[in-house]
Parts: structure tokens; C-alpha cells; sequence
């Protein structure tokens, strides 16, 4: 699959975290509120879809898709939009949010209550893999979204979702394993989980537990028709993690540039429908 123009969406947002693009003052803004286990991001974009604003901050308020941390969530998505209405110098109003496949009614609303204490209207729910899934266009597949703490996923066949799934293992678990492997606090892992320079001695300390994320893959697709999977999420930045996947699911594995944004710009294309 050619990324190319989905590298350049998704190039133009991260440009907006620190580069804010003027809008009209009547013109509506589409906002999405990524609630993650290692970041909060919104996303503001414009009536076209285009990225005019970006912020994130690293929080741990969430665990494995569920809020453990209702003040301190509500803080932080506060904190994030307020910055984001200085810096455009409109009021946000409106919102979508996701959630991880299969999350329960009651989590689901506790997710919405979150980006209503930060002054948002709550417009659209919806689960991660389905949001990444407005920015790639999958229309056959299965869409894998690894944050930090869940590995979630959606089938998609004639480009509608028949299947998803979610499950407790992600981007946390390798921080784990690397700080146990090289005996360091798990800020220090996440840290070393981000050196470039160390990406190949990385993969290989937690290759074992890439294999489980592909297991996971690969019990929810077995007995159907996929003919590639699609990877999203933070903890699929890790370089050549793709292969792993690859190697362990006998399927053709994608993915764009930064998967990590891929399903926070999926969520704001979605708000309001």
C-alpha cells in the first residue's frame, strides 16, 4: 500500500503541534480528544479536514483503555484545550472521542464525562481502529491499533467493520520488559523505547512480546478472509516491528510513517458525524 499522501496528512498535523494554522472565526472546527494510556492528544482541524492545531502532554491517567484518573484526565484535556483556544483564538465547543474496541457502556460514558468537564460537547463515540480508519480507507483488512496499553483491532471487509476485538497488551508491557532487562526505572524504559539510535537492540529484547500482540492478531482472524493488516498506535513507531508481525502472522503487515497520530486525526475527521 502507497502511504504517501496519508504521510503527508499526517505530516501537516505534526507540524501543528508547535505551528498553528489561522481559521475564520465563523468557520467550524472539527476536535478530537485521544484519551491514551501514555499521551492525551487533541487534534483540531478545519472544515476541509486539514490540521490547523495540535497538543499533547504524556499522562498516565488511563489504564489499558480505562480511566483510573478521573481528575487528573480532566486536568489535562482542560489544560490541552484551553492552550489550543489561545492559540486559535476561537472557543472549541464540540468533540469526538474514541475508546478501544469493546469498551462497556459505563466506561464508554466515563471517557465523555472527561472531555465534558474540559468544556467539550461530546458528539461522537466511537473505537480506535474504526478512527484510524478515516485517514487510511481501508476497505479489506484488518486495522491494528497497539497504544500502551491495549492491542486492539477492527476487520474490515467492503469497507465496513464486521469484527473487532481488544486486548491488555501494549506499548507498557515493552517498557516493562525493558526495564527489567536493563535494570532501569519504567520513565527510563519509556525513554530507551524512544531512542532511535537503539531501535534494533530494542526489538530484539522484546520481540517476545511483539509475538504475543501478533498472536492476539492472529486468534481473533483465524478462519476469516484478511489479506493484510494495517498498524496503528504509539507502540507501533518501534522500527521494523512490522516484520515481527509479518513473520508471525503469514500476512502482508503496513504501516505509515508515525502510526501515532494516525488514529488521534482519525478521531476529529470524525466529529459530528
Amino acid at each position: 500500500m502507497d502511504f504517501t499522501a496519508i504521510d503527508q496528512q499526517i505530516n501537516a498535523l505534526e507540524q501543528c503541534v508547535d505551528k498553528t494554522v489561522p481559521v475564520d472565526r465563523d468557520e467550524p472546527l472539527l476536535v478530537g480528544v485521544d484519551l491514551g494510556t501514555a499521551y492525551i492528544v487533541v487534534v483540531v482541524l478545519n472544515s476541509s479536514s486539514e490540521p490547523v492545531a495540535c497538543a499533547m502532554e504524556f499522562a498516565q491517567v488511563i489504564k489499558d483503555g480505562l480511566v483510573v484518573d478521573y481528575i487528573g484526565a480532566t486536568r489535562i484535556v482542560r489544560r490541552l484545550v484551553s492552550q489550543l483556544e489561545e492559540r486559535l483564538g476561537r472557543t472549541l465547543e464540540r468533540a469526538a472521542i474514541a475508546v478501544p474496541p469493546g469498551t462497556g457502556e459505563k466506561d464508554c460514558k466515563t471517557h465523555g464525562y472527561v472531555v465534558e468537564g474540559a468544556g467539550l460537547e461530546v458528539v461522537t463515540i466511537l473505537d480506535e481502529p474504526t478512527a484510524a480508519n478515516a485517514v487510511l480507507g481501508i476497505s479489506s483488512g484488518v486495522i491494528v491499533d497497539i497504544g500502551g496499553g491495549t492491542t486492539g483491532l477492527s476487520v474490515i471487509e467492503e469497507g465496513k467493520v464486521v469484527y473487532v476485538a481488544d486486548e491488555a497488551t501494549g506499548g507498557t508491557h515493552l517498557s516493562l520488559v525493558l526495564a527489567g532487562n536493563y535494570r532501569v526505572s519504567f520513565e527510563e524504559a519509556e525513554e530507551l523505547k524512544k531512542d532511535r539510535s537503539r531501535q534494533n537492540e530494542i526489538l530484539s529484547v522484546v520481540r517476545p512480546v511483539i509475538q504475543k500482540m501478533a498472536s492476539i492478531v492472529n486468534t481473533h482472524i483465524q478462519g476469516r478472509d484478511v489479506k493484510a493488516i494495517y498498524l496503528v498506535g504509539g507502540t507501533c513507531c518501534l522500527k521494523d516491528m512490522e516484520k515481527v508481525m509479518e513473520k508471525e502472522t503469514g500476512k502482508p503487515v503496513y504501516k505509515p510513517a508515525n502510526p501515532f497520530l494516525v488514529t488521534p486525526l482519525g478521531i476529529a475527521m470524525n466529529c459530528g458525524r
